[in-house]
């Protein structure tokens, strides 16, 4: 325990709960606050045009000089892709990292122009720091990129514990197995609360160890007669490796593709978490120099997003590789939730192309997330008194609660909290406090939150069911319609083949606009009155809705 008496403990989520994405917890100890993990989120289909989105951090913002640190538990962008948004507010915070996740931490601050502004701080699993008189120490789990730890926050009533993303892995590619007799020895010195992975809460049993799939791709590629080329996440570090490791074991050369797939190759290979043979790696540019049976290629896309690499490549838009016959594209990944569909239309334009597709028939996949039985074995080791379940959707949380009560949890002592639910500590008792303000900040270009709900539902409408434009011409003195009214259409109906229904619009708006000056009407009422006129006449029509916008000019 803590040597500071700590009087007030609150935990709460700004984002990661009831969700996949965006994760930061905050653990807030009397009057110091520390932040674990500032990822990112990829919209949903409902958020048009929308690029990424963000934890809202208005309560760090105006608590920002009681902020004493942000610890990253791992380099996803799920976990470090808010952070150079974050570090604009709060510039003076340090942030702790290992050496793999500061490495890419510094790719995307370096991209923002916010590298040489920020304190970056490398721990690693052994690391115990003394901050602002609180005892925080680390611990090594398994997940599907290297130097990923969990958090150990020591307080006078018992441990804060968070696992960040694990799974037990007894075989791991790096050899490194988590710290079973640190999670231990945590547990026996008293756990208050644990906050834990709860992604396969759902899933019965163990996930797979990445060994088997270094085993399976070599297999593929082994009995492939064309080109090989992979789709994997650019951040799974582990399944880079073993795409390396069997290219090299079958003679292959391997070419990257893909942005981020290149920069993490790069600082993964600069700070020896990636190692292969310099003559393994080769510029895309000469693959077409090689022998098909001499080329892997290694590539982003595997969620089927529209502008990743493989995505072009299966519709032959991409400038240097097109998909073509005798190749064999391996989807190294399953579908994060709500991408299904993409990928499936990625993989059906594969087929179409002509390539093999392997994706869920062979084991060339596996969860970097414990399932049940590693959720309860974690559980077991920390022996926690309360009880958090984060990073996951509602049902996972709920999965994952049921899980702590078969291994003794008492069901009042777990907490499924949504964003911005305060757990409040007291005197070693728990209780459900205040809300603090959390949400969504949609990033769209370079505007941070400037789209809204409403503006999302003005795209929403757009996209249903079109605009209309209504320009007329007036003269307010003589109260008298000068030109128009002009009608145009976009997205609604095609003007050439609507002519009797636009003529007939054109008289209901001309008439109703006399009606208006006539009143003395002023121009948002004559603009309301022409929306409204036109709207009905336009529903009974065609029984849609578009959006109308008047547009009126005086002389």
């Amino acid at each position: 325990m803590s040597k500071k008496k700590t009087e007030n403990i609150s935990v709460f989520a700004l984002g990661g709960v009831g969700e996949i994405g965006k994760n930061m917890y905050v653990v807030e100890l009397d009057d110091d606050i520390f932040v674990i993990d500032a990822g990112l989120m990829f919209p949903g289909d409902e958020m048009l045009g929308i690029d990424i989105v963000i934890p809202d951090i208005t309560y760090l913002k105006e608590n920002k000089d009681r902020v004493r640190a942000i610890f990253i538990t791992h380099g996803h962008e799920d976990h470090i892709g808010g952070l150079s948004y974050v570090l604009r507010d709060l510039k003076h915070v340090p942030v702790y990292g290992t050496k793999l996740t500061l490495g890419l931490i510094e790719l995307k601050l370096k991209e923002a122009g916010l590298l040489k502004e920020v304190d970056l701080r490398m721990i690693d699993a052994k690391t115990k720091l003394t901050i602002a008189d609180h005892f925080i120490t680390f611990f090594r789990v398994n997940h599907s990129i290297p130097d990923c730890v969990g958090v150990c926050i020591q307080t006078s009533q018992g441990a804060i514990v968070h696992t960040g993303d694990f799974k037990f892995d007894y075989t791991p590619v790096d050899g490194k197995q988590s710290d079973f007799n640190k999670l231990a020895a945590i547990g026996q010195r008293g756990v208050l609360a644990l906050l834990s992975d709860s992604t396969n809460a759902e899933r019965p049993g163990q996930t797979g160890s990445e060994s088997i799939v270094g085993a399976e791709l070599n297999d593929v590629i082994y009995q492939a007669e064309g080109r090989v080329i992979v789709a994997s996440f650019a951040s799974n570090v582990h399944r880079l490796q073993q795409v390396f490791a069997a290219a090299e074991a079958n003679d292959r050369k391997v070419a990257v593709v893909g942005r981020s797939m290149v920069n993490i190759v790069e600082v993964a290979q600069k700070l020896n978490y990636l190692r292969f043979k310099a003559k393994t790696l080769v510029e895309l540019s000469q693959v077409n120099r090689l022998p098909d049976n001499k080329v892997v290629i290694l590539t982003t896309g595997s969620q089927g997003e529209p502008m990743a690499a493989l995505t072009r490549m299966a519709r032959n838009a991409h400038k240097q590789v097109n998909i073509r016959l005798n190749d064999t594209v391996v989807i190294a990944a399953t579908p994060i939730p709500g991408n299904e569909k993409s990928v499936s239309k990625t993989i059906d334009l594969l087929f179409r192309s002509g390539a093999n597709v392997i994706y869920n028939q062979r084991k060339v996949h596996v969860s970097g997330h414990g399932s049940a039985e590693e959720l309860k074995l974690m559980l077991n080791l920390v022996k926690p008194k309360y009880f958090l379940p984060i990073h996951g959707e509602y049902r996972m949380q709920m999965a994952h609660s049921k899980l702590a009560e078969q291994v003794g949890v008492k069901p009042n002592n777990i907490f499924i909290v949504e964003k911005g639910d305060v757990v409040e500590f007291t005197g070693r008792k728990a209780r459900m406090s205040r809300k603090v303000p959390a949400g969504n900040v949609l990033i769209d270009g370079i505007g941070v939150g400037d789209v809204g709900n409403i503006v999302l539902r003005d795209r929403r409408l757009l996209s249903q069911d079109g605009v209309v434009l209504c320009v007329v011409t007036l003269n307010r003195k003589q109260k008298k319609l000068i030109s128009g009214p002009e009608l145009i259409s976009r997205g609604f109906v095609y003007m050439r083949e609507s002519e009797e229904m636009i003529s007939e619009a054109n008289r209901i708006v001309t008439k109703q606009i006399e009606k208006s000056l006539q009143a003395g009407s002023d121009w948002t009422e004559l603009k309301s009155n022409i929306r409204e006129r036109l709207s009905v006449f336009l529903f009974e029509q065609t029984k849609r809705r578009p959006m109308i916008l008047p547009i009126i000019m005086e002389i």
